[in-house]
C-alpha cells in the first residue's frame, strides 16, 4: 500500500515527520494483513497473550460484555475488554516482541504511538465528562464533531461528510442512551438543520450551528483543527 493511502502513516505524520526508514519500518508491519469478516471477535475478555491490532482499513469497536448478556460499549484500553469489527476488515497483527524490536530500533515512533495512546485516553475522559454532564443532544452533537475529526485526520472524511456505518444500537452503547432516543436525537438535529444522517452517511449541514449547539472545544484531539475559524 501507498505510504499516502496508509491511515497508520497519516495519522502519525499529524504528529512527526516520518522518515524514510521510519516509513519503511511501517510498511514492513502491516506487510501481512488479514481479511476479517464484518462482527468478528478480534479480542476476547480475559484473553492472554499480548500483541498489537493495526486496523488498516474498515471498522472495529471496544466493548464489554455485562452480567445481564449485553454489551456496553467503551473506549479504555484494558485487558479486560472485547473487540470486535462492525464492518469487513483489513488487520495486521503484530506481536509483542515484535514491537519492543521496532521502539528500540525507531525510538521517534514509540514516541508518536504513546502520542496515539495518550489521545485516545483524553477522548475517554471527555466522553466520560459527557455522559455525566452533556444532555443528549448535546452528546449526539460532540460525537458527530469528533467522529468527523478523526476521520479527517486519517484522510476518510472531508470537512463535513463522512461514512458512518454504526447503526443506532451501537451509537446508544456509545452515547450511554437507548436506540430510540439516538432516533429521536438524530431527527432533532435534521429538523434543525444541524446534520443529517442516513444510510450510514452523515452531512454536517450546519458547522458553525454544531459547533455552538454542542458546546464543541476539540482541543483533546491535538491535532489541526479544520473549523477553527468557525468556533469563535
Amino acid at each position: 500500500m501507498p505510504h499516502a493511502e496508509n491511515a497508520l502513516v497519516r495519522k502519525l505524520s499529524n504528529f512527526i515527520r516520518l522518515s524514510p526508514e521510519e516509513l519503511a519500518c511501517l510498511s514492513e508491519i502491516q506487510s501481512k494483513p488479514s481479511n476479517i469478516e464484518s462482527k468478528t471477535e478480534l479480542v476476547h475478555e480475559g484473553q492472554t497473550g499480548h500483541r498489537a491490532y493495526i486496523l488498516q482499513s474498515g471498522w472495529a469497536y471496544a466493548y464489554k460484555l455485562l452480567p445481564d448478556g449485553g454489551k456496553r460499549s467503551i473506549l479504555l484500553r484494558t485487558s479486560d475488554h472485547s473487540i470486535a469489527t462492525i464492518t469487513d476488515a483489513v488487520v495486521s497483527v503484530i506481536p509483542l516482541p515484535r514491537m519492543i524490536q521496532m521502539f528500540k530500533d525507531f525510538p521517534r515512533l514509540g514516541v508518536a504511538i504513546l502520542w496515539a495512546i495518550s489521545r485516545d485516553e483524553a477522548i475517554t475522559v471527555e466522553h466520560l465528562v459527557g455522559m455525566g454532564h452533556r444532555s443528549a443532544i448535546d452528546r449526539v452533537a460532540n460525537f458527530f464533531m469528533e467522529l468527523g475529526q478523526r476521520l479527517q485526520l486519517v484522510g476518510l472524511a472531508s470537512n463535513t461528510n463522512f461514512e458512518c456505518p454504526l447503526s443506532q444500537y451501537l451509537l446508544a452503547d456509545a452515547l450511554g442512551l437507548t436506540a430510540i432516543h439516538v432516533n429521536r436525537v438524530l431527527r432533532q438535529l435534521r429538523e434543525k438543520g444541524l446534520i443529517t444522517v442516513k444510510e450510514h452517511h452523515v452531512v454536517i449541514n450546519d458547522v458553525k450551528g454544531l459547533i455552538k449547539l454542542a458546546g464543541y472545544d476539540a482541543g483533546y484531539l491535538d491535532q489541526p483543527r479544520p473549523w477553527a475559524a468557525l468556533d469563535s
